[in-house]
C-alpha cells in the first residue's frame, strides 16, 4: 500500500467508504510533479472524507517505539505520582480515567466520563522563556515527571519530529486550496503544537454511552497518529457511516480538526471519531495536534469564499478560540477537574 492514492480520474464511486494512502515519500525527496499530484489528492481526500494515511514520512521506528514506551512508561505509575502533575488552565499536565467528559459534540449525548488517561504536552518552553515569566495563556512550561530517566529527552525529540513532519505538509494544503504553496509558512513560523500520551485499559462491555473517547472532532488545524498496536479508532464519515480506521504498518493517520474547517471556510472537513478499546489489551496512543502561530489571526482565505459563499466565521486567533472552546464545553455544570479532552 506505499503508493500513492488513486488519481481524481481512478476514484471509485465507494471510494468515499475508504480512508486514501498517500506515500509522501517522492514528495518529501523533492520528486518532480509529487508535490502537485499529492496536492489534488488531498484536496479529495479532505474534501470528502477528512481523514488519510501517509507512509515514507522518515519518522523513524525507534523514536516512535520509544515514544510509546514512554507513555506506558509514565501511566504505570502510581496515580498519586501521576496526579503531581495536574491538567492545568494551560491545557499541560495529566487527566486521569474518568477525568473527562465529552460535552460540547452533539453526535452522541449523555456521554460517561472518557475511559481514558492522558498527559498532555506542549513546545518545551524553558522557564525564562518570555512567555513562561508573563503567564500567557497556553504558553506555560511543560510537567515532567521525576525517575524516568530519558523520559523528557524522548518525548522532546518525537514533538520535535512531528512539528518537522506537519511543518512538511503544509504546501500541500496551499495547493490544494489553490494558493501559492507558501501561503502558510508565516502562520506557522513558531506553531502551536499538543502532544497526548494516552493509555486506554481495555474496557469491558458497559452501559451505553460509555467510551474510550466519545465521538468527537479535533480543534487542531492538523492531527497525527502514529498507527497503533492496539486498534480501538472509529470513524464517522460525511456519509453519516461509521469505519474502523485499519492498521496501516509505518503509517500516520492525519485528519484536519475544527481550525482547519473554519479556516476554510467549511471547505476541509473535521471528521468525527471516537475511540473504544475492547481488544482485550492495553492501548496506547500518541496524537500530535499541530497549529498555527499564538496570535495569528486566522480569517476566511480567499480562495474559501465567493459572493456566494461568503465568509462564515469571524476572523479569530488560536488563543481566543481555545478560550472560547473551553468557555463553551464548561458551560453545563460537571464535577471539578472534569475536562475536555477531546479539544485536542
Amino acid at each position: 500500500m506505499t503508493r500513492y492514492a488513486p488519481s481524481l480520474a481512478e476514484i471509485r464511486p465507494d471510494a468515499k467508504e475508504e480512508i486514501p494512502v498517500f506515500d509522501i515519500g517522492p514528495y518529501l525527496a523533492g520528486v518532480p510533479g509529487a508535490l502537485e499530484t499529492l496536492a489534488e489528492q488531498l484536496r479529495y481526500a479532505l474534501e470528502n472524507i477528512g481523514f488519510y494515511f501517509i507512509v515514507n514520512h522518515g519518522v523513524p521506528q525507534t523514536l516512535i517505539d520509544a515514544t510509546f514506551s514512554a507513555a506506558s512508561q509514565f501511566h504505570g505509575q502510581s496515580l498519586e505520582k501521576k496526579m503531581e502533575h495536574p491538567f492545568n488552565e494551560h491545557n499541560i499536565g495529566y487527566v486521569p480515567i474518568g477525568g473527562s467528559t465529552t460535552r460540547h459534540s452533539q453526535l452522541n449525548q449523555n456521554n460517561r466520563p472518557n475511559q481514558v488517561e492522558s498527559l498532555f504536552v506542549k513546545r518545551d518552553l524553558p522557564a525564562d522563556h518570555p512567555d513562561v515569566v508573563n503567564g500567557v495563556r497556553f504558553r506555560a512550561a511543560n510537567h515532567w515527571p521525576v525517575g524516568l530517566p530519558g523520559f523528557r529527552e524522548t518525548v522532546v525529540a518525537y514533538a520535535d519530529a512531528l512539528e518537522k513532519l506537519g511543518k512538511s505538509l503544509l504546501p500541500l494544503y496551499a495547493l490544494a486550496l489553490d494558493m501559492p504553496a507558501n501561503t502558510f509558512d508565516a502562520a506557522f513560523s513558531d506553531p502551536m503544537y499538543t502532544l497526548r500520551l494516552s493509555h486506554y485499559p481495555e474496557q469491558p462491555p458497559r452501559a451505553d454511552n460509555q467510551f474510550g473517547l466519545a465521538p468527537h472532532s479535533d480543534t487542531s488545524f492538523m492531527t497525527l497518529l502514529v498507527q497503533n498496536k492496539v486498534q480501538g479508532l472509529s470513524v464517522r464519515l460525511p456519509n453519516g457511516n461509521w469505519i474502523d480506521a485499519p492498521a496501516l504498518p509505518g503509517s500516520f493517520l492525519v485528519n484536519g480538526g475544527d481550525l482547519l474547517r473554519r479556516w476554510t471556510n467549511d471547505r476541509f472537513l473535521a471528521t468525527p471519531h471516537r475511540v473504544i478499546n475492547n481488544s482485550g489489551r492495553e492501548r496506547y496512543a500518541i496524537p500530535f495536534f499541530l497549529d498555527c502561530n499564538l496570535n495569528w489571526p486566522m480569517e476566511c482565505l480567499p480562495t474559501c469564499q465567493s459572493a456566494d459563499n461568503p465568509p462564515k466565521y469571524e476572523p479569530i486567533t488560536y488563543s481566543d478560540y481555545l478560550a472560547w472552546y473551553r468557555k463553551q464545553n464548561y458551560a453545563a455544570p460537571q464535577k471539578d477537574g472534569d475536562v475536555a479532552l477531546s479539544a485536542y
